[in-house]
């Protein structure tokens, strides 16, 4: 019986981790529960699951919470913010961490996680992209357990070897979709509006994450990701467009033999996997029909159509906090392009922009990367307006 935690509980991949999770009550108990902003929803997953503990973000949720959930049978103890969050990721009570707290707010409480010699299931991207070499290092020194959740890095880890998995690998081939803009020309790229870049032509999404993977940057961000899960020399990633988002990612080896996971686009794939490792269980995602499959295409990316995964390879090869960088200019452009204050192809430019100006100091702790991050969105909003004031 795992005893769990769930921070970021009432978004995407808390929904399917929860679903599981009760489709196997004889082997996964809820001991947390994190959320943000939806407070009704978690005030419905504590009368299901009635876990131990909740945690909310501020004395203001609190109060809301206990508005909404008065009454209720089951009345957990609940911690507030950061401070809560990763108490409990520390607790003794708990095996398993899941870690789907969206952007920086949640690098704090996976970290401690890592200190407690957890088993930490990741979907949060922060945690690698900003701060891959000092979480890791907790990781090997704290004797964690990290298991990815993210579809194409799941995909990685159910290729290689679990004995010595770098030993016959050539390179490992993250897929990507292309996002809805992979046939424009690029003078179209100019002129799209929000609304088209949330228009993702395989699947629904958040409004960010569908610009992310209009720009491919959140394929970016998955390669420094990989880096870190893998291990892996900047050399040994390759990413390549595959419009039907049917194979996950893949892995070569030296023999020239390569390894591919296919799947329905269904996360509660991935998460089963982590969640039941090195064992597989039955959950309620549809079974895959190798018949009712056509076509697989694959080809390379145009760096000048995506320029921003090009952006991120460079950072990665840079190091250090340009990947923090990277990652933090990208929400701020993001977040105006949403706002129509910016064009889609200005997100790109401002990355770079930042990546030149940005005089990055050494991160030795986690506090300074979280410090570091906040300084480059100040900065990067600063370089917005007075480009639009220009």
């Amino acid at each position: 019986m795992q005893s769990i935690v769930v921070f970021g509980a009432t978004g995407s991949i808390g929904d399917s981790t929860l679903d599981i999770i009760a489709s196997h009550p004889e082997k996964y108990k809820i001991y947390a529960l994190s959320a943000f902003s939806q407070l009704e929803k978690l005030s419905l997953l504590t009368q299901k699951f009635c876990p131990k503990v909740l945690i909310l973000p501020d004395e203001n949720a609190l109060k809301t919470f206990k508005q909404i959930h008065a009454g209720k049978s089951c009345q957990p103890e609940i911690r507030l913010g950061q401070e809560g969050l990763c108490t409990t990721a520390q607790d003794n009570e708990v095996d398993t961490v899941v870690c789907a707290i969206v952007g920086a707010a949640g690098l704090k409480s996976a970290y401690a996680a890592a200190c407690a010699g957890k088993r930490i299931l990741l979907a949060n991207k922060e945690v690698l992209v900003s701060a891959g070499a000092l979480f890791m290092d907790a990781v090997v020194q704290h004797n964690a357990t990290l298991l990815p959740l993210d579809s194409e890095h799941n995909a990685i880890f159910q290729c290689l070897p679990a004995e010595n998995p770098k030993k016959y690998l050539q390179k490992v081939i993250v897929t990507a979709s292309g996002g809805p803009f992979r046939e424009k020309t690029l003078a179209e790229l100019e002129s799209v509006t929000p609304e088209q870049a949330c228009k993702h032509p395989n699947w629904s999404m958040g409004r960010k994450i569908s610009v992310d993977s209009a720009t491919m940057v959140n394929k970016g961000l998955e390669v420094i990701e990989a880096k870190w899960l893998f291990d892996l020399s900047v050399e040994q990633i390759e990413v390549v467009i595959h419009p039907q988002s049917i194979v996950h990612s893949m892995v070569q080896f030296i023999d020239g033999s390569l390894l591919a996971q296919l799947g329905h686009h269904d996360m509660r794939i991935p998460i089963s996997y982590a969640l039941a490792y090195p064992e597989r269980i039955s959950h309620n995602a549809a079974s895959f029909d190798l018949l009712g499959l056509s076509r697989l295409d694959f080809m390379p990316p145009d760096f000048k159509r995506y320029p921003c995964l090009r952006l991120a390879f460079d950072a990665l090869k840079e190091g250090g906090g340009a990947c923090t960088v990277l990652n933090a200019a990208n929400e701020i452009a993001v977040e105006n392009f949403l706002q129509k204050s910016i064009r889609f192809t200005d997100i790109a430019k401002t990355i770079e922009t930042m990546l030149e100006q940005i005089t990055i100091p050494s991160l030795n702790h986690i506090d300074e990367v979280i410090a570091f991050d906040k300084v480059v969105r100040e900065k990067t909003r600063h370089h917005l307006q007075s480009s639009m004031r220009g």
